[in-house]
């Protein structure tokens, strides 16, 4: 597995983000439910969000993003940055090495 930062920014009035919240957050969940996804939040202040993400491929995330409800509301722009996490918590090994 491969692992990213994704950065959400927003791209509509935080009234429009509001309204698809719910939506995005239940989208999450299935990252959360397939493995992919360790933690998620928005930002301060609140431009955007952060997640902290796995998947085999970065096409597979970035198509796995393209079913978020910001992304079908054209509210929101992503960045996937791609990371190596060869300094972890001891927690986190088996999230990192899918032990």
């Amino acid at each position: 597995m491969l692992h990213f930062v994704v950065e959400i920014t927003y791209t509509a009035p935080l009234a429009e983000i509001d309204r698809v919240l719910p939506a995005h957050r239940s989208f999450l969940q299935t990252g959360y439910d397939r493995g992919w996804l360790l933690a998620s939040g928005p930002q301060s202040p609140r431009t955007g969000g952060i997640i902290i993400a796995r998947a085999p491929s970065r096409a597979e995330l970035e198509a796995f993003f393209r079913d978020d409800p910001y992304q079908q509301a054209q509210a929101a722009s992503y960045r996937f940055v791609e990371f190596n996490p060869v300094k972890r918590q001891p927690l986190l090994e088996t999230w990192v090495t899918g032990a």
